[in-house]
């Protein structure tokens, strides 16, 4: 069997040197290539073709950043970010990338872990990471500037069924595919959006914030026993290592056991609305490794509601939603361009299917 063949970017010289050792004490693993800063990344992820590159953010020359939108946009390739959590500029960063198309995040280590635990994590990570099929990611189509957003046409008198809310729920790929979400919705969007992402602690303490900062639409942390109805026009996002429901009309947060090793559950969520709104609810699954979400859409689409999977060409990994289409849980089924307009349409049509 091939080995997974790495190319490592990181500017410190004693983190770079951890990293070589660790990778290249795996026999799954060969390392083909080290970078000092971004634009060596680039060069040599164009003359190297490696299966993987972990990424730091904070570089010289040229950041992470730039040289995760590059390579995204020209020669895709898995991109593992390996960053610091503790400093929030260098989180946006992260949450840049992500969005930008780099698959997942490892913390760099603290100093504090137990013997080789942050060692087994930390290859166990690249090797998933390295099998993950990345698709071209031109950072000038997931985050374009408002000022370039077409003029929306104007929404239709509500008819037919109404729909009172909108959930999604992502993984891997999700922070970009949100933000295009996002972005195609104008201001007189005001149905209410419940969010899941699954992202590890302690990377998701922020990302409600650097959301709200990527489109006009308010985003923030759900807060319990903050009224739905309430939320209009607004985004309200499952905290990390929180369950966010809906109950009597009402969010809230609980600590009952993950869901697929997740919580955040897209499944817990989505499994709430059906008795709370039936047909009157809508759901969208995104981009995401795993099964999480899926059985959650069933249930609410047997309960009446709207149901949505991403489809496998845009999506950066159709684990999630290709399980929802599988179970026959997703009533539509579209790529993601079409999802923003798609739900747009609910409002104004009543949320005819």
């Amino acid at each position: 069997m091939p080995k997974i063949r790495v190319l490592v970017a990181e500017d410190s010289l004693t983190v770079r040197m951890r990293l070589v050792e660790i990778l290249r004490g795996d026999p799954e693993i060969e390392l083909v290539g080290l970078a000092q800063d971004g634009k060596q990344a680039i060069e040599l992820c164009a003359k190297l073709k490696p299966d993987i590159i972990t990424m730091d953010m904070m570089m010289p020359v040229m950041s992470g950043l730039s040289a995760t939108e590059y390579i995204m946009a020209h020669c895709p390739t898995p991109i593992l970010v390996v960053s610091a959590s503790v400093n929030r500029g260098e989180l946006f960063r992260t949450y840049e990338a992500l969005s930008a198309g780099a698959v997942d995040v490892f913390d760099k280590p603290s100093g504090q872990e137990p013997d080789g635990d942050w060692e087994r994590k930390f290859l166990a990570t690249v090797k998933m990471v390295a099998r993950i099929r990345v698709i071209t990611h031109p950072r000038a189509r997931l985050m374009p500037s408002r000022a370039a957003m077409p003029p929306q046409p104007p929404l239709k008198p509500a008819s037919g069924r109404r729909i009172e809310l909108v959930a999604i729920g992502a993984s891997t790929g999700g922070p970009g595919a949100i933000v295009e979400i996002l972005r195609a919705l104008p201001s007189e969007f005001r149905l209410p959006i419940l969010f899941v992402l699954h992202i590890n602690e302690p990377f998701g303490a922020a990302f409600a914030d650097w959301l709200d900062g990527q489109t006009e639409r308010r985003v923030a942390y759900g807060q319990e026993g903050e009224p739905v109805e309430a939320l209009a026009g607004r985004v309200a996002m499952a905290p990390v290592g929180h369950h966010l429901i809906v109950r009597d009309r009402r969010l809230r947060l609980i600590d009952t056991p993950e869901r697929w090793s997740c919580r955040p559950s897209v499944d817990v969520l989505f499994e709430s609305l059906g008795p709370e709104y039936g047909a009157a609810a809508a759901a969208c699954l995104l981009t995401g490794m795993g099964r999480d979400g899926a059985q959650g859409l069933l249930q609410l689409r047997r309960a009446g509601g709207l149901t949505i999977a991403q489809d496998e060409a845009s999506s950066v990994v159709y684990g999630m939603p290709r399980e929802a289409a599988q179970l026959g849980a997703a009533a539509e089924i579209l790529p993601l361009a079409e999802i923003g307009p798609r739900l747009l349409a609910l409002q104004g049509d009543g949320g005819r299917s």
